[in-house]
């Protein structure tokens, strides 16, 4: 059994900084993209941001050069360093990630966090 477990959300004011981690545990062989989505009641999920094994990122237009994923493969964490947050960055932010284990490859999710930004 794999897990994600979120860290790291919450308030913050216009303008501020949240770093989100998302830890992966359990009988990991190994982990291939690991991503961080969004959701707003109301509205579809967004892929926020992703990271492939090799480091490779790729970005919603929305949050370019404002938020940086990362990986740390040894500690099977990815992070999410949000810088300059806008009241729109306001969401439920879960990470995703392909995991492979003795039984196959598969998509786990973490439970969510919640960042709430402030004006």
């Amino acid at each position: 059994q794999v897990q994600l477990v979120e860290s790291g959300g919450g308030l913050a004011q216009a303008g501020g900084s949240l770093r989100l981690s998302c830890a992966a545990s359990g009988s990991i062989i190994s982990i291939n993209n690991m991503a961080w989505h969004r959701q707003v009641p109301g509205k579809k999920r967004e892929l926020v941001a992703l990271i492939t094994p090799g480091g490779g990122t790729n970005y919603a237009d929305s949050v370019k050069g404002r938020f940086t994923i990362s990986r740390d493969n040894a500690k099977n964490t990815v992070y999410l360093q949000m810088n300059s947050l806008k009241p729109e960055d306001t969401a439920v932010y879960s990470c995703a990630a392909g995991v492979r284990t003795a039984t196959g490859t598969d998509g786990y999710w973490g439970q969510g966090t919640q960042v709430t930004v402030s004006s």
